[in-house]
């Protein structure tokens, strides 16, 4: 038992090591500080991460909040509360069910993506070799997966948000004939700039988390095709539970600096 813990705390410091390395790298002067070759990685990666989830993280969004306005009509229709849909629906996808969604998402999809890879890199020796090449292979493999994941996980989060707006107005206006200047109406009373503003922000820790969180398990993950899937499968659970904890932390202290902000709003 000693032992397990011991080995806990030296993984835990590991990866702090590891993430001070890579978020101080591009300080750091290498072969590949600024050229051509490190640019068309970032864009390589830009691509991997950002475009190809778009259609996964904009099916995500609508059907959240379809299902959402399914399961929400019934209750505020006992209550003649049925035009205030839109209200509870934008609110939930714009705060907390957009970003978290996408995030999870992406943890799954990227995550498991960026651990495979350099997972693979690791066993047949090309980290390695990059080494040799005089290279910091932190700076030119972590530090591009990193920034595009920290860019691009906001960007994903607000496709994820238009369609769930739009996805609930359809079931809530289409298919349960709530009114739809009401819908409009009661949505841009309890949805501020504040809160999208605060939901896309997420975006950046959790991107930074799942990118940091994957690296470093391919990084460090053990030989053969098994070491591989379990470093996957390692990255994808850690970044699950980091994102949702990260998600409770942002929340105190948005809601913290909005209290600040709005003394008159705080207790609304």
């Amino acid at each position: 038992m000693t032992g397990i813990l011991i080995r806990k705390i030296e993984g835990f410091g590991l990866f702090w090591l590891f993430v001070f390395k890579a978020v101080t790298s591009p300080l750091r002067r290498g072969m590949y500080g600024r050229s051509a070759l490190m640019r068309g990685h970032l864009w390589s990666q830009m691509y991997e991460i950002g475009i190809l989830s778009v259609p996964v993280i904009m099916v995500t969004g609508a059907f959240v909040a379809m299902t959402l306005a399914v399961q929400t009509f019934n209750q505020l229709a006992q209550m003649g509360l049925e035009e205030r849909l839109g209200s509870i629906i934008n609110i939930s996808v714009v705060k907390e069910l957009g970003p978290v969604l996408a995030g999870l998402m992406l943890a799954g999809r990227v995550g498991g993506a960026l651990t495979a890879e350099l997972g693979t890199m690791k066993v047949t020796e090309q980290i390695d070799a990059v080494t040799v090449m005089g290279s910091d292979p932190i700076r030119y493999l972590v530090w591009p997966r990193l920034l595009a994941c920290v860019l691009l996980t906001p960007m994903l989060i607000i496709f994820a948000d238009i369609m769930g707006v739009l996805g609930g107005y359809v079931i809530s206006v289409w298919h349960f004939g709530v009114n739809s200047h009401a819908y409009w109406q009661f949505s841009a009373q309890t949805v501020e700039q504040w809160d999208i503003v605060v939901g896309i922000a997420k975006g950046l820790f959790f991107g930074a988390i799942m990118a940091l969180i994957s690296c470093h398990k391919g990084f460090t993950c053990q030989r053969g095709a098994s070491g591989v899937g379990r470093a996957c499968t390692e990255a994808f659970v850690s970044s699950f539970i980091a994102i949702l904890v990260m998600n409770f932390i942002v929340a105190l202290v948005a809601k913290a600096i909005y209290d600040v902000l709005y003394p008159s709003k705080a207790f609304f």
